[in-house]
């Protein structure tokens, strides 16, 4: 009972497509498709962007320490 067999799984297709129907899961595979390729294609923009640009962080030399207190926001 610990694994599932290929007529388990059957059956829970052939259910899935009785609730939602054809049509609505095909189009939400075709949405999930066109997701994971335009995040496939960023994610090989944003590396070929960090190739081309490669200039050095900018150094700090010197800097200024600002102390403050948070103090709660009160309702008025």
């Amino acid at each position: 009972m610990g694994s599932m067999s290929i007529w388990h799984w059957i059956i829970v297709l052939i259910i899935v497509m009785l609730v939602f129907g054809t049509k609505k899961l095909r189009n939400i595979g075709e949405d999930l498709g066109g997701a994971v390729k335009g995040f496939k294609e960023g994610m090989r923009e944003g590396t070929s962007d960090n190739k081309t640009a490669e200039t050095p962080p900018p150094q700090v030399t010197g800097g200024q320490t600002i102390e403050g207190e948070v103090r709660e926001k009160t309702k008025s």
